[in-house]
Order: structure tokens, then sequence, then C-alpha cells
């Protein structure tokens, strides 16, 4: 009898090894991911042995992992029903939870296996990848880091810190903490040195904080494959761009582009042809620029990526229309497309159709939560249309002993996208050091602004000029109209009508002086630098006096950044009558003189501009003289919302009061926004 038992024993002992070795062919489908055939063969296994366990449970993975997470989780339970405390089975039941992306019912679910099985390897790696799922990193990588307590240096759980650190990491960008998501992306090396998956989302941190060397270095490490180069030269060049270096950016991108028709990836090739239209877009040469996108846009159809090079291309030239008819071709495709949402904003921005601006960036922040350059749009739109108080304060001298102190408080308030508000306050006392004769000057006025159409405005401003003089005084209408009109992409005009009254010093401002312009403004720019501004103006004087005025300039925009701006101006008056013992009033005065402006910042937060100019006028018949002006200007932004500067300026050009003069002011500003967004619709431009 005894012997009988043994050899049942034996038996099926030699059973369940045999069903293992039978089982090992699908093991290995399993174990290489060939999910489909595992189903199919553990299928046919159980059809012979209905109540083998283990290839229960492999029927049920292969089920699930082949696309059908539903029917594995109704097999497995019915499997806990049997078994109801076999830790196999209900790892197996809890994972599938996983495959169906159920994450909150696998959490209470894992949370109590790790309760019951703290020791168990799977059991911790299942609950943490389940807390990963979650978006709750913190706590993952507490429970990953138990997981290779009990296997260190276990593969699946190195593989799966790896992914809750990039997971946190991208969390800490959202939130703008970019020095916590750097910290957390590097501790990645210590497990995956050099990994590129980490690489490549370390040097996009550094792009948005504009680390320029600390992202190209990354990008160095990633180039150690031929494809791979040729990614490191594409977030090269961008990271030249965004360090303003352009030419260099090209160059780079001439080297990726020729470096990748080698490689046989067609993903990579449109990203770096991609790359490369940009880059010449960036370096303004928007001829090449637009024969290149044609010809990808014959290459490859009008996909997106085309119609987004497009869209930046019209962006650049002032061509919004059709950019903006590109980014909804682009939506019309891909409604969550990054390049589509922001770009669409931006080119309502730029055509002044600010409430879809503001509905077009809210829904980019809907599908990009915090995404910077979204909100740094907002910020802008609402910089533009936040009220504001302007605050300046000169002091002026010629040498004609005349001094002048000025205050100016400008407030304005816009009340909706279309209509803005302003109120203006100016005190100003003149004095001559040599007459001793004083004259106060006090100006209120209030003004508004319509947009009719997103590119024509009128403006209109009326208000009082009172002065006070040796103890007289008078009180003259201030008035000023004008229409602001785009006539076409590129242009500028401005047509408009001023009345107001001579204040420059005490001797003209106790003439009452008060004079009525119309004028016409017109700036014609273009894509390839040059400029051409012209102003005409028609005056006339309560004295009965008349003047004529043309001033033209012809400039070309050297370099963007800094911004260097050079060219030739020419100036024309005339007077209908000439009384040179009162005021400069020639018959005929003309001025040509070369001039230069520099803009740029020197700091991340201060800019500077400088315009100078030389030259020669002539006063009627007379000789020429030698003229020099100069300009300078500096500002800092102390806050999002205050900022505040000094400007000095010189000038011997001649003036209203005589050739041979000599003008010099100084003077301080401040600029603060007092709401941090508009009146207006708060609830769309609040985010």
């Amino acid at each position: 009898m005894k012997r009988f038992i043994h050899i049942i024993i034996f038996v099926v002992a030699i059973q369940g090894v045999l069903a293992q070795s039978e089982m090992e062919t699908g093991f290995q489908l399993l174990e290489k991911g060939n999910f489909s055939q595992a189903e199919n063969f553990f299928g046919d296994f159980l059809k012979n042995n209905p109540d083998n366990k283990t290839a229960q449970i492999c029927y049920g993975r292969a089920v699930g992992l082949n696309g059908n997470p539903n029917k594995a989780n109704t097999l497995f339970n019915g499997m806990l029903e049997k078994h109801p405390d076999d830790y196999e089975v209900r790892i197996n039941y809890y994972e599938s939870f996983l495959w169906g992306k159920q994450f909150k019912a696998a959490e209470k679910l894992y949370a109590g296996l790790v309760e019951d099985y703290p020791n168990k390897f799977g059991a911790v790696l299942g609950y943490a990848n389940t807390l990963s799922n979650l978006q709750k990193y913190k706590e993952a990588l507490q429970w990953i880091e138990k997981a290779l307590q009990l296997q260190p240096g276990n593969p699946s759980a190195l593989t799966s810190k790896k992914y809750m650190n990039l997971g946190l990491a991208n969390t800490l960008v959202q939130a703008q903490n970019y020095d916590e998501a750097k910290i957390k992306l590097k501790s990645i090396f210590n497990d995956f040195p050099n990994d590129r998956e980490t690489l490549l989302n370390l040097a996009n941190v550094f792009l948005i904080t504009k680390e320029v060397d600390s992202a190209k270095t990354s990008y160095r490490r990633l180039a150690i494959s031929a494809k791979d180069s040729v990614v490191a030269l594409n977030g090269i060049a961008l990271a030249e761009h965004i360090g303003e270096n352009d030419k260099v950016a090209l160059k780079v991108a001439i080297q990726s582009k020729n470096k990748v028709d080698k490689i046989n990836d067609n993903e990579l090739k449109e990203k770096t042809f991609e790359r490369y239209a940009q880059a010449l877009i960036w370096n303004r040469k928007f001829v090449s620029a637009k024969k290149y996108i044609d010809s990808l846009s014959n290459q490859f159809g009008d996909k997106n990526w085309v119609l987004a090079l497009k869209a930046t291309h019209g962006m650049y030239t002032g061509n919004i229309k059709s950019s903006l008819q590109h980014y909804d071709a682009i939506l019309a495709s891909d409604s969550t497309s990054f390049d589509g949402n922001l770009g669409k904003a931006n080119a309502l921005f730029a055509l002044g159709r600010i409430e879809e601006a503001y509905a077009a960036t809210n829904k980019t922040l809907s599908i990009f939560e915090n995404q910077k350059d979204a909100q740094g749009l907002i910020e802008k739109i609402n910089g533009q249309y936040s009220p504001y108080v302007q605050e300046t304060a000169s002091y002026s001298f010629d040498n004609g002993n005349n001094i002048a102190y000025a205050t100016n408080t400008s407030v304005n308030l816009p009340l909706s996208t279309k209509l803005q508000t302003v109120v203006n306050y100016q005190y100003r006392l003149t004095e001559n050091s040599e007459t001793s004769a004083k004259a106060h000057t006090h100006t209120a006025t209030a003004g508004v602004t319509y947009a009719m159409l997103p590119k024509l405005k009128v403006v209109g401003l009326a208000g009082i000029n009172n002065a006070q003089f040796n103890g007289n005084g008078y009180s003259q209408p201030i008035i000023s109209a004008k229409v602001v009109i785009e006539p076409y992409r590129l242009q500028n005009l401005e047509v408009g009508y001023q009345r107001e009254v001579q204040n420059f010093n005490t001797d003209l401002i106790e003439r009452e002086i008060v004079m009525q312009h119309y004028g016409l403004n017109y700036n014609l720019g273009s894509n390839f630098g040059l400029g051409w501004y012209t102003q005409l103006m028609h005056t006339e004087q309560s004295d009965d006096n008349q003047r004529d005025l043309l001033f033209t300039s012809l400039y070309y925009t050297a370099l963007r950044k800094p911004n260097l701006k050079f060219g030739l101006n020419y100036q024309y008056l005339a007077f209908a009558e000439q009384v040179p013992t009162i005021y400069f009033s020639p018959e005929k005065y003309q001025a040509g003189e070369f001039f230069a402006e520099v803009s740029g910042k020197f700091s991340g937060n201060s800019t500077y501009r400088i315009n100078a100019a030389t030259g020669l006028q002539q006063v009627e018949d007379d000789d020429m003289t030698s003229i020099f002006r100069v300009e300078m200007n500096l500002k800092h932004q102390f806050t999002k919302r205050l900022s505040g500067g000094l400007y000095g300026k010189y000038s011997n050009i001649a003036s209203a009061t005589a050739a041979g003069f000599q003008f010099t002011e100084v003077g301080i500003q401040l600029k603060w926004l007092f709401k941090k967004q508009p009146f207006f619709n708060g609830s769309i431009a609040s985010r």
C-alpha cells in the first residue's frame, strides 16, 4: 500500500513536470510579447487541461495583453472565487485593472496586497506602478525604492523608477519649478547614464529656461549614433535661435540637413527639413524659405508640419491672414495641435482680434496646462489692455537762458478690447534766467481710442490748457482727432487734426499762439529691412501765420538683435510770414541728416535705446551749418507690473525759437499697471 502511494506521487510529479515542459513554448511567446499566439496556445492547452492554474493564469495574461483587458479581468475574477487566498491569482487579477487603465480601482486592491505581502517584490512593484499611473509620482518613488530593496538592481524596477522621475519632472516643468525638474532628471543618470529620453527632456528644460549652453551640452551627449547626431544638431540649431545666434543656427541646420540625407528615417528627415526651413525664416531669408517650403509641400503634401511652416513664414512677413488660414487647416485635422492652437492665438492677436485671441489662448492652456508660451501670450495681451498710470518728470534748458520743469501724469483705462480711455494732466513751469520771466501751464485732457475694425482706429482727445504769467492768464481748448489705419500689410497711415497752444518758453506762452495742425503720417515697411516714413503737416496759427512741414525718412534695419537701424532724413519747413524777432519762421528751411539707432537688452530686465543723427541745415539762402542730435533711453522692468527708466536728449537743430539753437532735456519715467488684468472680461483674461 505504501509503495502504491509513492507510485501515485511520482506519477503526479512527472505529469506536473511534463505539463510545465509542454507549456514552455507558450511561456516563450509571452516573454517575447507575441500575445496573440500565446492566447491561441494556452487556449488550446486548456481544452485538454482545463484545471491547470498556471495555464489559466498565462491564458488570462495573454488575453489581457492582447488588447482585451475586460475579458482578462473576468477570467481572473472567476479564478479568484476558486482561489481567494492565492497570491499569483490576486496579483494577476489586480494587474488586469492596470491593463484596462482602471487605476483608481487598482490602487485600492494593490494597497491591500502590499499590506498582506509586504515582502513580495511583484506586489510592491505593481503598487508603485499603479501610483505612477495616477501621477502620484512622489509616493510611487517611495514604493519603488522599497521594491529595489527587495530586489536590488532589478531591471523592471529601475525602468519604472526612470519613468516615474520623468513623469515627476514633467509635472514640475508644468508648475514652472524648473530647478527641481532638472534635479529629478539628472538623478536618472545614476541608473541610466546618458539615457536618451532623459537627455532630450533635460535639454528641453534648458531651452525653456534659456540656458542655451547647457541645452547644447545635453544634445552633444546624445549624439552617439548617426540618427541621434542629427537629432542633436536639430536641437542645437533651436538652442542657437533661442540664444539669438540665428546665423549659427542656420549653419547647424545645414549640417543636419546634409547628414540626414544618408539616413533611412522618414520622420527624422521631416523634422530636419522643418528645422532648416525655420532657420531660413529666422535669418529673414524669406524668398529662399518660401521656395524651400513650396518644395516640401510638393514632396510631402500639406501635412501639418508643412502647414505650420507656411504659417510661420506668413507671421514673419506680415501675411497674417494667410497664416491664420494655415493654422485653421492644421486644427481641422488635429484639434489638439499645439502649433495650431497657439499659432492661431498669435495670429488673431496680430490681426487685432483680441477677444478671439484670448479664447484661442485659453483653449491652448486647457489642452497644455500651464504651458509657458501660452501663459506669456495671455500676459502680453493683459499688459496691453490692463489699466495703468504713467508718470514723467523732466528738466530742460537751452542756450536762450530758458529752463523748464514739467510733470506729466497719464491714466489709461481700457474699457473693452475696442474702447480705451485716457486721462492726462501736465504741469509745466518755464522761466528765463536772464529776464526772470516765469509762466505756469496746466493742461488737462481726456481721450478715447475706438477700434472700429481690427486695423482701423479713431482717436479723439479734448481738454483745457491754462496759462498763468505775470498776474495774467488765459485758457484755451485743446483738441485732437485722428484716424489710424493699416491699408495693407506692412503699411500704417494716420490722418489727423490737432489744436494746441504754443508753450515752449515764457515769451511764446504770453503771446497765446494757438496752432491748428492738419497732418498725415505714412510708414511703409518691407520684409528686407528697408522702410520709408513720411510726415506732411499744414499749420494755421492764431497770429494769422501759416506753416508747412515735410519730413521724410528712408531707413534700413541692418540687425534685429540688437536692433540696428540707420538711414537718411530730410526736412522742409516754410512759413507764410516771417517774424524772426518773435519766433523762428523762415520762408524756407531745409535739413538733411544721417541717423542711426541701436536698441536692445543689456540684462534680463533692462533695455536701452540710443538714437543719434548728424547732418546739415540751411535757413533760407544762408550758409549751411552742421546739426547734431542724440537721444538715449534706459528702462528697467522691476516687476511684471512696474517699470521705470531715465532718458536724455540734446539737439542743435533749428526750432520754434531760432537757428543756432541748442536744447537739452533729461527726465525720469515710471509706469505701473495697477491691475493684473483688464477691467473687461475678467473670466477670460484671468488664467
